[in-house]
């Protein structure tokens, strides 16, 4: 069992305690500038992130916006099973436009003249959601996407955490069947292990969930999640530009 995967599990199971998403897409970077393949981080991270979102759903499930999580499966599930199978080939590196792209959206909640920007960018919302697959499947960076459009979308703090859970938690439902069925890498991480990983990120959202989320009323809720945006895209243009 690894110390530093183990770190990076607790740290990025709080943030996801929190925001619904935060363990893929701080995971994945980190894992990577450690030297681990992109397949065996993906086996190590989507069974962590698949167990705090169940449990966020389970507490939240009628508050789930169903108009969204349906346009999640008709437009960017298949993209991401897709994408998935092409990116186990070859990589492809996009990190420094998504964190462009999140350091502009964090910019909202500061600047009326971003703001009025963003709402006619996000009118084209079905395409938002095409890309949203794509840029899933070959990056696992998609949650940033769709923190980005939740964010955008001013939800109550129950809703907003949920919807991306849900959302979230199918990603990783068809990422998982994709590398199940067609990924021929040797992984280097053993089921113990990755089981153990798992109950500790559970555990850590159990935590985090009454001493942390429970204590944040709405409006906090929306200034961290743009705080949360803005880290989210600093981390993805260092890593891009490191």
């Amino acid at each position: 069992m690894s110390v530093e995967i183990m770190l990076t599990v607790v740290a990025t199971s709080i943030i996801q305690s929190v925001f619904g998403a935060g363990v893929l897409l701080f995971g994945t970077p980190l894992l990577l500038l450690f030297g681990y393949e992109f397949v065996d981080v993906l086996i190590v991270l989507l069974p962590i992130s698949l167990a705090i979102n169940l449990l966020q759903i389970l507490k939240h499930h009628a508050h789930i916006d169903f108009t969204f999580y349906r346009n999640i499966l008709m437009l960017t599930l298949p993209l991401i099973a897709v994408f998935l199978f092409l990116v186990t080939h070859a990589r492809i590196n996009i990190s420094l436009l998504i964190g462009l792209f999140l350091l502009f959206i964090a910019f909202k909640e500061f600047s009326a003249t971003v703001a009025r920007l963003i709402d006619r960018m996000m009118a084209f919302e079905k395409t938002y959601f095409l890309l949203m697959g794509i840029v899933h499947g070959v990056s696992n960076l998609g949650g940033s996407l769709l923190t980005a459009l939740v964010h955008h979308k001013n939800y109550e703090k129950d809703v907003a955490r949920v919807t991306v859970a849900a959302s979230y938690g199918t990603f990783v439902v068809v990422q998982l069947l994709t590398l199940g069925f067609f990924s021929s890498q040797q992984i280097d991480v053993s089921v113990t292990d990755t089981g153990i990983y798992m109950v500790v990120g559970a555990l850590v959202f159990m935590l985090s969930d009454e001493m942390l989320y429970s204590q944040i009323d709405r409006e906090k809720y929306q200034r961290i999640f743009a705080v949360f945006l803005a880290l989210s895209g600093a981390v993805l243009v260092l890593r891009a530009l490191g």
